[in-house]
């Protein structure tokens, strides 16, 4: 009996959770849009673009028609170009396929998380931007209270996907267990894992150690709270975003 209602409620914990999450990662788009300006002459990029859809929602906000996007996967690259994006396959663990000073703005949405070197990211986002450009940055949030209830308890934070094929380590993870043997070769290869999970205070130090000045920062979800809670307290919000500028001289 014991085990049949234990099962049950963590069937209805994880319920709980992806029905918050959701909420979350809506009010996350709404916070990394608002942080855009309105300029139309702008060159804007979106790092990770995916399939571009995202980009162009980013466009839109900004109003600009001079949108470039990188990806791995050669599908979503397909995807974009078909949509107007100029997107390009490439590594951004290595330099980027882009000139000098080239872009107004730099965006990228839940891709830090799953790259081995955030310092050549993070300087290749200060090379390709101009002088007063900037760049909004989103991803999970290390120490949002619900990976600090998990990684207390001693499972894995909700935020720390450890294998490329399963989501394992907490069992109340909307995805737990999941097995993706179905993945594509190319979703293989680029896998789901989090290498490096940020809190606020180190997305703000890494930009602030190569130059870049924050401009602002906000964070959405904050469970079991309303989201109301994440304006007031960031730094314990699911999900985190952070605009920084490159100096103009």
């Amino acid at each position: 009996m014991f085990l049949v209602l234990l099962k049950n409620s963590i069937k209805m914990l994880k319920k709980l959770f992806l029905k918050l999450w959701y909420g979350a990662y809506h009010q996350n788009d709404n916070n990394i849009l608002s942080l855009f300006e309105v300029n139309k002459k702008a060159k804007m990029i979106d790092l990770g673009c995916n399939d571009g859809e995202w980009s162009l929602k980013v466009a839109n906000k900004i109003k600009t028609k001079d949108i470039h996007g990188i990806d791995v996967v050669p599908q979503f690259i397909k995807h974009a170009n078909k949509i107007n994006v100029k997107a390009v396959r490439g590594d951004l663990t290595k330099t980027f396929p882009f000139k000098d000073n080239i872009f107004d703005v730099v965006h990228s949405n839940q891709t830090i998380e799953h790259l081995t070197d955030v310092d050549n990211y993070v300087t290749e986002i200060y090379r390709i931007l101009k002088p007063g450009g900037y760049a909004v940055i989103s991803t999970e949030n290390l120490s949002s209270w619900h990976n600090i209830f998990a990684l207390v308890i001693g499972w894995q934070a909700f935020s720390q996907h450890i294998s490329k094929r399963y989501h394992i380590g907490n069992p109340i993870s909307p995805h737990f267990d999941v097995d993706r043997a179905d993945l594509d070769a190319e979703d293989k290869r680029l896998g789901l894992r989090h290498f490096i999970i940020f809190t606020m205070f180190g997305l703000k130090e890494i930009f602030r150690k190569y130059g870049f000045t924050v401009i602002d920062a906000k964070g959405a979800g904050y469970y079991p709270l309303p989201n109301f809670f994440a304006t007031l307290d960031p730094r314990h919000s699911h999900f985190i975003t952070v605009k920084v500028s490159k100096p103009k001289k």
